[in-house]
């Protein structure tokens, strides 16, 4: 113990204090690891946070690049068909999806069903009302569909049974069914650019001659077994 103690007197003499400074020099010291480790850590964040800003994470992207066939795609590579749209393309701002420019639900309202109830009317809107409105409003039309018993608001009964409104009122009209359809509502979705026109007034004319049990006009009827 005295020679350590000797040793470490040694060290601190007068004459050594500038060798021992400069040993202390030549090696790092906590502030400059500890500087360091925060530089490091800070990389890691913004490597980490850089691909959010850039949307570049790994899943970004999956529900647009699916095995599912796109539109004008065909399935056979051996005969492509139609030239797929171009990646990440988007449609020309104001590109026209409708005929008829309505403007909102009290420009629809004043709207005349241009397409009189016929056989052939009424069948297409059977199949249109099949694919897009069974889903909310049921087979029936009285909003039992397997969607609609799931929302909490439940879709209208569209047909005569309707308790809650006559479907013959003058508050609605066809224009008021055409601008529903045109522009959606609480729990209706907008179908604008899944029909034209002309499906909607058909599925319109389905409504009336079947589910609100009108019927063909007679005179439509005659003059269809005319043709």
């Amino acid at each position: 113990m005295k020679m350590k103690a000797l040793s470490i007197m040694k060290w601190l003499a007068p004459g050594n204090q500038s060798a021992v400074q400069s040993h202390l020099a030549g090696s790092p010291v906590n502030g400059q690891i500890s500087r360091w480790l925060t530089i490091a850590r800070s990389m890691v964040v913004v490597l980490m946070v850089a691909p959010s800003f850039a949307y570049a994470w790994p899943w970004s992207m999956d529900q647009g690049n699916q095995i599912s066939v796109k539109p004008q795609e065909s399935a056979d590579p051996a005969h492509p068909g139609m030239y797929p749209f171009p990646s990440r393309s988007v449609p020309v701002p104001s590109t026209p999806t409708s005929t008829i420019e309505v403007k909102d639900k009290d420009a629809a309202f004043k709207l005349k069903n241009p397409v009189p109830i016929t056989a052939r009317s009424v069948d297409m809107g059977h199949r249109l009302f099949s694919i897009y409105c069974v889903p909310c409003h049921g087979k029936s039309g009285t909003g039992n569909g397997y969607v609609g018993d799931k929302l909490i608001l439940q879709p209208w009964n569209l047909t005569s049974s309707n308790t809650i409104h006559s479907w013959n009122s003058p508050d609605y009209p066809d224009g008021y069914i055409f601008g529903m359809i045109t522009f959606g509502g609480a729990v209706m979705p907008i179908y604008a650019e899944d029909l034209s026109p002309t499906e909607r007034w058909e599925v319109i004319d389905y409504v009336r001659a079947v589910l609100q049990k009108r019927g063909i006009p007679a005179v439509a009827a005659v003059a269809q077994k005319s043709k």
